[in-house]
């Protein structure tokens, strides 16, 4: 069983009583029935600006099971905004998001908004007094990124930004606790695979500028960084090398759909490859994955799909000493909406630390910003490299 943080020991109400069963693996029945509890009595209420990328969906949800309250939002697609107030009826629907962000009963702003947009919100969010989680790609510059940085230092506001694949993955959030417990002995490197499909006539303009977007190692590579620092617990990197590709698209001449790192911390080294290839015949928009290479053993993860046949996502392999088993992750409770809600109210950092954030933004941008661009398919075409930035 995970550790009980104070604060949680300390609770003596029954949403308190019921988080402490929910730290652990429980059955999905007393996880629904702590999660109904919180929901009776919101925590505090948040707002959302912005809902350009469907992952606003399951942020949304994160921290309502953690014991928020979704109150209003804002949305410059007509046809989008439909969507999300079918699905949350008693959030009521702004025409400007200063609705959201001049309403004092509002602590925490959700965004999934056009990413190169998010830094500039969530400046604007934090200087409001309020505190900002966005889909990844969180930033998409280095400019951005310190600007960001200084509004942060200047207002004391959260500034997160919520990477799925670790945090609302069941199996990765149980490999963390394999690894904290040393199954796998000290960690020694990550591969992080990020296939993912592309479905051209559901992808809007922005989609394929990587102006908008940041690139792919910035926007979805990012997510393997995220994991490269948390399962190495490294706290400072480089970028070894950085790669990207425009393979099949020749008619987004711009777009990038391969692209893979090696990366150096102190806790270890990493190498990530994401790309826009999941095949049409693949049952879920990608087979992402993620190797954990210890001293003592390996730990794999098939976030989404299993080829060996078993249903569902969230399968998680062990290799030790003692053989080959499967774990079953389906019931391990997906902590990053309530630990971000006791951050807001108790301003701490169980959730991610600020360090944590900004260092996985950097390296990404980094990555993105020396990485070799292969022109061709050839793998005798010369290549080039892309801007101006230097490695520190």
């Amino acid at each position: 069983m995970p550790p009980i943080d104070r604060r949680t020991m300390l609770g003596t109400s029954a949403a308190a009583a019921a988080g402490v069963a929910a730290s652990a693996i429980v059955p999905n029945r007393l996880l629904n029935a702590a999660e109904g509890q919180r929901r009776s009595a919101p925590r505090l209420r948040f707002g959302v600006v912005g809902i350009d990328h469907g992952h606003i969906q399951g942020m949304a949800d994160a921290v309502i099971r953690g014991g928020a309250e979704l109150v209003s939002f804002h949305a410059n697609d007509p046809v989008l905004a439909a969507a999300f107030a079918r699905r949350y009826p008693g959030a009521k629907q702004v025409s400007d998001e200063r609705a959201v962000l001049e309403d004092r009963t509002i602590s925490l702003v959700l965004s999934s908004i056009i990413p190169n947009e998010r830094a500039p919100l969530g400046i604007r969010v934090m200087r409001s007094g309020k505190d900002f989680a966005c889909d990844k790609p969180g930033i998409t510059s280095l400019a951005q990124l310190a600007e960001v940085k200084r509004v942060q230092a200047e207002t004391k506001r959260i500034y997160s930004i919520v990477y799925s694949e670790r945090l609302e993955s069941r199996a990765t959030v149980r490999a963390g606790q394999l690894v904290r417990d040393g199954a796998i002995g000290t960690v020694v490197q990550t591969v992080g695979l990020g296939p993912h499909r592309v479905h051209p006539p559901e992808r809007p303009g922005w989609f394929w500028d990587p102006n908008r977007y940041g690139g792919i190692i910035c926007d979805i590579g990012s997510h393997q960084f995220d994991q490269f620092l948390f399962f190495t617990n490294s706290t400072s990197a480089e970028i070894v090398a950085a790669q990207v590709r425009n393979v099949g698209h020749p008619e987004h001449p711009a777009f990038q759909d391969f692209g893979d790192a090696l990366v150096r911390g102190n806790g270890g080294t990493g190498y990530l490859r994401v790309d826009w290839f999941t095949p049409a015949g693949l049952p879920t928009w990608g087979d992402g994955r993620l190797t954990i290479l210890g001293t003592e053993g390996y730990i794999e993860i098939r976030k989404y799909v299993d080829l060996a046949g078993r249903p569902g996502g969230d399968h998680l392999f062990v290799a030790d000493a003692k053989g080959v088993h499967y774990v079953d992750s389906r019931d391990v409770e997906l902590p990053y909406g309530r630990q971000l809600v006791d951050d807001v109210l108790d301003r701490t950092e169980t959730a991610m630390s600020q360090a944590h954030c900004f260092l996985v933004t950097e390296l990404a941008l980094r990555a993105q910003a020396s990485a070799h661009v292969v022109r061709g398919q050839s793998p005798n075409q010369p290549f080039e490299r892309k801007g101006n930035e230097t490695m520190d």
